[in-house]
């Protein structure tokens, strides 16, 4: 999937409020995420894996409909209840993502 195709994908999730920009940002951050769990000790990797472009984009959507609530634990307000997992992204869903192991050089 090309950042084009993940930036119409990530439209599609949220809607076409936000601008191109800011959602190019939090696509960034999303496959920043998945490149620290799939390569916890490689810092050269730098292209999000293309077997995670789709996690990448439901990442960023997460990411995305949870501004202005980012911490929070427990919420309710006129029967509709929301608390998360942690403040950062799920383990739910990264744990899709296989760490890859190297040789010490």
């Amino acid at each position: 999937m090309t950042e084009e195709e993940k930036l119409i994908a990530l439209k599609a999730m949220v809607g076409g409020s936000d601008s191109d920009e800011v959602l190019s940002t939090y696509l960034k951050l999303a496959g920043r995420k998945i490149i620290n769990r799939a390569y916890p000790y490689d810092s050269s990797v730098t292209e999000v894996p293309a077997q995670y472009d789709t996690l990448q984009c439901e990442i960023a959507a997460y990411m995305l409909n949870k501004r202005g609530a980012e911490g929070q634990t427990s919420h309710s307000e006129n029967g509709i209840s929301r608390s998360y997992e942690n403040a950062d992204i799920p383990s739910s869903m990264l744990k899709v993502v296989t760490p890859h192991v190297g040789v010490i050089k």
